[in-house]
């Protein structure tokens, strides 16, 4: 099932929270993408506040030439890089990833110059989803 909101697109795995996050990072690396940072948020959570919360991982995704292109443009777009994706455990055998629509995200900015960067990685983005999907 996918779900898409003006945020970014959702897509729920039918795999394990591991495996998940195999084939995201996986995927993104297809499409030009590294994962510059990965917040384990069940982690920092126990660590910082003692709670328990599911697996809940936040990757920061950037894709070079992409990111450099935009930041030659407007230095600014540094605020909203990386892309984010988010892998969230829904049970032992479901797990939903969160993938943001650069689009959207650069919008915020105003620069029209933005916008045929952010069509291509919104594009990259887009064929994660649909190797996740297959």
């Amino acid at each position: 099932m996918i779900k898409t909101t003006e945020l970014g697109t959702s897509v729920q795995l039918h795999v394990d929270f591991a495996t998940a996050v195999s084939r995201v990072t996986e995927a993104l690396k297809a499409q030009g993408f590294g994962v510059l940072t990965d917040i384990d948020v069940r982690d920092t959570l126990k660590k910082k506040l003692n709670v328990d919360f599911r697996q809940y991982r936040i990757l920061g995704a950037c894709n070079p030439a992409l990111a450099h292109r935009a930041l030659t443009l407007a230095p600014e777009v540094g605020l909203l890089l990386p892309c984010n994706v988010t892998v969230s455990e829904v049970d032992d055998s479901h797990t939903d990833v969160s993938l943001v629509d650069p689009r959207s995200m650069l919008a915020v900015v105003g620069r029209p110059e933005l916008t045929p960067i952010a069509e291509e990685a919104g594009a990259r983005l887009d064929l994660v989803v649909k190797a996740l999907r297959a």
